[in-house]
């Protein structure tokens, strides 16, 4: 009964957290593998995928070619961030070359680490974990597993003719106030100001 009752707590305290640490879009501030400084703010009037994943997740490893595809668009910009590689760093650098992932690589942390980039973006429970910005820097998509490129961009061309304005902003303002909804199959979830397709 006890252990029942606190799987129960700390299901709802993590659902709780989950909710409160992704509602709101940061700009994030990461370090490639290469040394290059990654910040969302660089990529204003983009699309930007944030990729979590883990060289050891073979879900991760078929998701890789659709990330590469999206990252070769010129309106797209994909950023990976292995995580949870214990201590063989190697694995991460032979899973990019085996893959040929050629979109920017972060090398992360331990998901649960202080550290951890994921605290920057929002929740990683599992991976592969990818959030999606807005040309504005808004997160507007949040999806827990693999990604469909097919999906996200009939998801873009939704969200471009529904909210011009997004497009239209070029100088960054005050930091932007994501409404996050967690990801499902084929939803719709309307907010307070925009209709926001939930995966």
């Amino acid at each position: 009964m006890k252990t029942w009752f606190r799987a129960l707590c700390f299901a709802l305290l993590a659902g709780l957290a989950s909710q409160a640490h992704a509602s709101k879009a940061v700009n994030f501030n990461f370090t490639d593998s290469k040394g290059k400084p990654i910040q969302l703010s660089d990529y204003r009037g983009k699309w930007v995928l944030v990729n979590f994943w883990a060289p050891w997740c073979p879900r991760c490893k078929m998701e890789f070619p659709e990330l590469n595809d999206l990252d070769a668009r010129a309106d797209f910009v994909v950023i990976g961030v292995a995580m949870d590689y214990g201590i063989d760093i190697a694995a991460v650098h032979n899973t990019v070359q085996r893959f040929n992932l050629r979109f920017p690589q972060v090398i992360g942390t331990n998901r649960r680490d202080p550290g951890s980039p994921a605290l920057q973006v929002g929740p990683v429970d599992y991976y592969p974990t990818s959030y999606l910005y807005a040309p504005d820097g808004e997160i507007v998509m949040f999806v827990p597993g693999i990604i469909s490129k097919q999906k996200i961009l009939a998801f873009t061309d939704q969200y471009r003719q529904s909210n011009p304005t997004a497009f239209a902003q070029t100088a960054p303002t005050a930091e932007p106030v994501a409404r996050v909804h967690k990801a499902t199959h084929s939803q719709s979830v309307v907010s307070s100001k925009k209709k926001v397709m939930v995966y």
